[in-house]
């Protein structure tokens, strides 16, 4: 149910969105709410996202086909909807679908006991996911509705430095594990890792507290799941980073936790505009004119610049 005017300020800064969206947010919900066919919308979208939630969909949000569970359904909740939106409401009719959604995350994070404080810092990736709208666009919006669609279905968690989402082992590093020699077989549980980028440095000390709240939280709150390994497929699994980098970088010794998961004689995933996006906050950035400020940024743009090609590392490690 979408919150009066008077509540929606109040729901809007507890998901960290941008003090400069909340009253176009607030002045656009009465275009909403006259538009009977918008609202239709926006119920069987609502009705979409939490559909069987808190049941684990594909392998992991930006995993590559070839690493997905064959029996993996093709999209998440929303698909192709939110395009059916009037060009009034713009990007910001996502928004209105989250938050319309947010008391069946909130049910679902209190039926299984999720500390609020844990609850609370999950869902600000929406208003982060809105900065970064702004900040390529220029107006207001989400940018990446099918990434939140894991947060408000309770599917991911902001643990300390890292994020965890429950998922199942694709095929390609369900194959890699077991080559092992570890118990562990395609479609069993396990922990996608992602690592938001506003959360200070990727010390290892940082990394290590995070996985050992994992540990804890999920045994906790998701008994019936056995996460027995971690995954993780990104570009700071490139082992071309460490051309460039200290090998007592953060990255590097973050790199040095997995085990790679790539088949021998497998085509790397190209993932140029990853790097550029996380390291200087836009993907369509100029290579030419990427700053050389850190050392990060010196090896992504360096890099590319001399032609070089970025790829999606994967990688996992035992729990």
């Amino acid at each position: 149910m979408l919150p009066d005017a008077d509540a929606l300020p109040g729901i809007l800064l507890d998901l960290a969105v941008p003090h400069e969206d909340i009253n176009e947010l607030v002045a656009l919900r009465r275009t909403l709410t006259a538009d009977a066919g918008a609202m239709r919308l926006l119920d069987e979208c609502v009705e979409e996202l939490v559909r069987d939630i808190g049941e684990v969909g594909e392998a992991g949000a930006g995993v590559p086909l070839g690493d997905r569970l064959a029996e993996a359904p093709a999209t998440r909740p929303l698909g192709d909807r939110l395009a059916e939106a009037p060009a009034t409401l713009g990007s910001y009719f996502a928004a209105y679908v989250f938050v319309a959604a947010l008391p069946h995350t909130r049910a679902f994070h209190r039926e299984r006991g999720v500390p609020d404080d844990i609850g609370r810092h999950t869902l600000a990736d929406f208003g982060r996911n809105m900065a970064f709208h702004r900040r390529q666009h220029g107006t207001g919006g989400v940018l990446v509705p099918q990434w939140l669609t894991l947060h408000f279905r309770g599917e991911l968690y902001q643990l300390g430095r890292l994020q965890f989402e429950r998922a199942r082992l694709g095929q390609r590093t369900g194959r890699a594990v077991a080559a092992s020699g570890t118990d562990v077989t395609p479609g069993e549980p396990c922990l996608n890792l992602h690592i938001p980028g506003f959360y200070g440095p990727l010390s290892p000390e940082a990394c290590d507290r995070s996985l050992d709240s994992a540990r804890t939280f999920f045994a906790r709150h998701f008994p019936q799941e056995r996460h027995r390994v971690a995954v993780c497929h990104s570009w700071l699994l490139d082992p071309q980073l460490k051309r460039y980098l200290d090998p007592e970088s953060n990255i590097v010794r973050f790199q040095e936790r997995f085990r790679s998961a790539r088949e021998p004689g497998a085509e790397p995933d190209r993932a140029d505009t990853d790097p550029v996006c996380f390291v200087f906050g836009d993907p369509n950035l100029p290579v030419e004119s990427l700053p050389r400020r850190t050392s990060v940024e010196r090896a992504v743009g360096d890099h590319l610049r001399a032609g070089g090609h970025w790829h999606l590392g994967h990688g996992w490690f035992p729990l």
